[in-house]
């Protein structure tokens, strides 16, 4: 008999998720936005838009374009900073039983240092996830996640500075994946997110213009799944540390793709835009799949790819 009440919890750094379904930061707004459509104490995680020192207007109109399975965005990380964060969104986030999981990000390595430092105060923070694919100033302009010594370098200063669960959220803009992970986890990071957006353009044929203000921006969807599998199965296999798959998810067969890679958790993007209440159905359709095929703990799926022939 299947079970009836597969085990559905997971183990990130040390914090205990109730299922392995998170929201991926940018993509959920602070989590209050949702409250009328979501019932947030269901979710595993939620992760917030990503937070700076000082709040952010971001980049100008147009910042979004939706695209052939997927969509374009040049938001430019606006944002209402760490301090209003705590004083009014976290004091609503505090009622459910969920997981909250800032993402921070900065300009140059001291803002990492600093926003940490902030976060390892606040008891309602369960754990931080760090952006390091935004432009690292004093090296000019070149982004931190893509030189595995910077990115390592960064995760060591930030590392110093708080005991919360770190994970650090992985640019897919890079020849090799494997070697950034590696650097990140050897500097301290308890676990990997990835795949963050990858960069991408589109151009109004009839003004011969961008269609974005930026020029550029940051493609998501169901394009980028299977280059984010791929990333995710090799991270996995690289390192020791957890590793939470992102990118394309729109379903539960699409969060299975990326637990059986090696992923122990993921995060749904995009699809919120589509369906707000996607991260339901997804938990549903998992713990339904567990149940069809009499798995009594989704643990077992993760890493449970087989790439060897049997014949």
């Amino acid at each position: 008999m299947p079970p009836d009440n597969p085990q559905m919890g997971v183990e990130i750094a040390g914090l205990h998720l109730k299922n392995p379904v998170m929201t991926a930061s940018g993509t959920f707004g602070y989590g209050g936005e949702f409250r009328d459509l979501v019932d947030l104490n269901r979710l595993g995680a939620i992760i917030v838009k990503g937070l700076s020192r000082q709040p952010a207007a971001g980049n100008p109109p147009p910042r979004i374009v939706e695209t052939p399975c997927g969509m374009l965005n040049a938001i430019g990380l606006e944002n209402i900073g760490i301090e209003a964060f705590r004083r009014t969104r976290l004091r609503f986030l505090r009622q459910f039983d969920t997981p909250v999981i800032v993402n921070l990000y900065g300009q140059q390595a001291e803002d990492y240092e600093a926003l940490a430092t902030i976060v390892e105060d606040e008891p309602a923070i369960a754990a931080v996830e760090v952006n390091i694919s935004c432009p690292n100033v004093k090296a000019g302009g070149i982004a931190f996640g893509v030189v595995p010594e910077t990115a390592a370098a960064l995760t060591r200063r930030i590392r110093q500075r708080t005991a919360k669960p770190l994970i650090v959220k992985l640019s897919p803009n890079v020849t090799d994946i494997v070697p950034i992970a590696q650097a990140v986890a050897a500097a301290g990071a308890d676990a990997l997110s990835l795949i963050n957006t990858i960069t991408g353009m589109a151009v109004d044929i009839d003004t011969r213009r961008p269609k974005l203000a930026n020029i550029t921006g940051g493609l998501s969807g169901p394009a980028i799944r299977p280059v984010a599998v791929r990333m995710v199965w090799q991270a996995a296999r690289a390192v020791e540390i957890p590793v939470i798959g992102i990118g394309g998810i729109m379903n539960h067969r699409d969060a299975l793709e990326f637990l059986i890679a090696g992923a122990s958790a993921v995060q749904v993007g995009t699809a919120n835009f589509v369906n707000p209440a996607t991260t339901m159905a997804i938990i549903d359709g998992l713990e339904s799949y567990l149940q069809t095929r009499e798995i009594a703990d989704i643990k077992d799926l993760i890493g449970s790819l087989e790439t060897e022939r049997s014949d």
